[in-house]
């Protein structure tokens, strides 16, 4: 009875770790098969002519030079994971040129930093957010931007420059997309352009090393066109934010949100006195949750960040240690860990006040140290209500527009 007690108590468990084991492998076959499923698509809007188009981006402050198509637009809720890798869901914009062909190339734009859940493209029609991907379908692709995780119809709060999720976030998208599609009569080719601006340039080479690194089974990279990205973060721009070399406001506005952001996916301090002066200490957290615009994030900050940092606060972006150091090896490696077989070309303008351009310096020392040619393209003395760095991207869109269409055509 002993030695049949004994055997039972061996197999028992032996047999339970197993069909747990089994559980769990199914339950994330199946969670990685629903990725990127459409859960509801919605109609937002139609510009039935190229004329139409060109009028909603010149409201916006974007060229119309490129146009050729009408677009429809949708936005896509769809399955994702995330920054933990756990199942949620997300929103993005996906436009399509009318009286076009069936199968289209896709291009994937990524945008840049917003504070409101609706600073983001499926929430906001012809203006900065969503002009680019409007541009990208009426010359002739399907234009695919995801929201990214906590923006647009996404729950929770939004995981900032974290480029795990918001790689993760964009091939979703481009799968929602994919899925969606035949239902408009079109189909996806394989090959994606891939583009973004700002923290989306990041972005975009997270996506781009996805895609060549095969992690989805229908698409391929077709080109890389990142715009005004902080690809050396911890290296270039977080120093620059530090030394004055930045605009100060935006260096106050990035500062806190980098606090804030990594701190809650990395518990990077353990109360917010720590880091920020009061009062801001009792209000800075509560300022990006994704309720609050950019005008009472702007009211509700210091103008410089002598009156927002603590002495430790400062220290801790200047000499990053621990989680936050390893957090923004992560951020930094997205030009230097990777050579890129596709197209390359890094977009920015000299004299941006959010973006120190040396970043985009480091980022191509980096890919031709790794035996890739990736020409810089500055695009000279642009605007933006004011900004050299949003005038980047009114700039670089029309410019990658034509790009992406030679080389089409090659």
């Amino acid at each position: 009875m002993a030695a049949v007690c004994c055997g039972l108590l061996l197999i028992g468990p032996a047999l339970a770790t197993a069909a747990t084991s089994s559980a769990a492998h199914a339950q994330a076959q199946h969670e990685e098969r629903s990725r990127g499923m459409v859960v509801s698509a919605e109609k937002l809007y139609t510009l039935a002519t190229p004329r139409a188009v060109a009028a909603e981006l010149g409201a916006a402050g974007f060229g119309g030079d490129t146009v050729r198509h009408g677009v429809v637009a949708y936005r896509l809720v769809y399955r994702t994971v995330d920054a933990y890798g756990r199942p949620t869901t997300a929103s993005g914009l996906f436009v399509l040129p009318l009286n076009s062909e069936g199968r289209l190339r896709a291009v994937s734009f990524a945008h840049g930093t917003g504070s409101h859940k609706d600073d983001s493209p499926s929430m906001r029609r012809g203006e900065f957010v969503s002009a680019p991907v409007i541009a990208h379908a009426a010359a002739g692709a399907a234009g695919v931007a995801p929201d990214y995780l906590g923006m647009g119809k996404g729950p929770g709060l939004h995981p900032w420059m974290d480029i795990g999720s918001e790689t993760t976030a964009s091939l979703d998208m481009l799968r929602a997309a994919r899925a969606f599609a035949p239902r408009t009569g079109h189909v996806l080719e394989r090959e994606v352009m891939v583009t973004g601006f700002s923290q989306g340039a990041s972005a975009t080479l997270g996506l781009g090393r996805a895609l060549e690194a095969g992690e989805d089974r229908w698409f391929r990279l077709g080109a890389l066109a990142p715009v005004s990205g902080a690809y050396d973060f911890g290296g270039a721009e977080l120093p620059a934010l530090l030394e004055g070399r930045l605009e100060p406001k935006s260096s106050v506005l990035y500062a806190a949100y980098t606090l804030v952001a990594f701190n809650r996916l990395h518990h990077i301090y353990d109360s917010p006195g720590e880091v920020f002066q009061a009062p801001y200490d009792s209000s800075v957290e509560a300022l990006f949750d994704g309720t609050h615009t950019g005008e009472q994030l702007l009211r509700g900050t210091p103008g410089a960040l002598d009156e927002l940092l603590t002495e430790h606060g400062r220290e801790m972006l200047a000499h990053p240690t621990g989680a936050l150091a390893a957090a923004l090896r992560t951020t930094d490696a997205v030009c230097t860990d990777w050579a890129p077989r596709a197209p390359v070309r890094l977009y920015m303008a000299t004299g941006d006040e959010q973006a120190v351009t040396a970043n985009t310096e480091h980022c191509q020392a980096a890919l031709i140290r790794n035996g890739v040619d990736a020409p810089v393209v500055d695009l000279g003395d642009v605007d933006y209500l004011g900004s050299r760095h949003l005038g980047s991207n009114v700039a670089a869109a029309s410019a990658i527009v034509r790009w992406f269409g030679e080389l089409r055509t090659q």
